[in-house]
């Protein structure tokens, strides 16, 4: 059995947003043959997601000094590491993001400020950081209007970041080019679900 982490990072729904109709898919074959794993979903949208702010960030010191958190900063602290631990403790990882502007969703960046840190997914050394995240594999979804084939800033992100904690089996499905050939929208769209349905039986 394995526990399943999926990362929805749109504020749409499948109606409207081409990389949850692929994440749906996804999971519809996952399920089919993983009936028996976890699967929680985070939607970075409607669950609470905090980001590195200023009370975050002196309420991470006033810990360290052993000053009193203030009930907001105990708050953002709290729901932060909670979000640490629930990375850490998922085998697989599926994240679903639209390509906006060249990079991932702000939301989805608070999240992933959330898995990078050190002590816990990575650690500095001597030599520089090395990873501590292992035995985890990731799947990453992306819809994007023109064609980049995975070279744009928002999927290196994404492969890099998780290389750099550790994660290093990942597989992606990227839906592109709908807006740069709108006559090819239902071939372009129809094939990448058939993918995602098919990647999520074999995830």
């Amino acid at each position: 059995m394995s526990n399943v982490l999926v990362i929805k990072s749109h504020p749409l729904s499948s109606k409207d947003s081409k990389s949850i109709q692929a994440l749906e898919a996804f999971l519809d074959g996952y399920r089919s043959s993983h009936a028996d794993d976890t699967v929680t979903i985070l939607d970075v949208y409607n669950d609470y997601v905090p980001e590195i702010d200023g009370d975050m960030l002196s309420g991470w010191s006033n810990a360290v000094q052993g000053i009193e958190l203030t009930e907001e900063q105990s708050a953002k602290v709290a729901r932060f590491a909670e979000l640490t631990d629930q990375f850490l403790a998922a085998d697989k990882i599926v994240i679903a993001n639209p390509l906006w502007n060249l990079n991932i969703p702000t939301r989805l960046k608070a999240w992933i400020d959330t898995i990078n840190v050190a002590g816990k997914t990575f650690k500095y050394t001597e030599t520089g950081p090395v990873p501590l995240t292992e035995n985890k594999k990731l799947f990453h979804i992306q819809s994007s209007g023109g064609m980049y084939d995975g070279q744009d800033p928002s999927s290196q992100y994404i492969e890099n970041i998780f290389a750099f904690i550790g994660v290093t089996d990942k597989g992606q499905l990227y839906i592109e080019g709908i807006d740069h050939h709108p006559e090819q929208r239902d071939e372009i769209l129809g094939k990448a679900l058939a993918e995602a349905h098919k990647a999520g039986i074999n995830f």
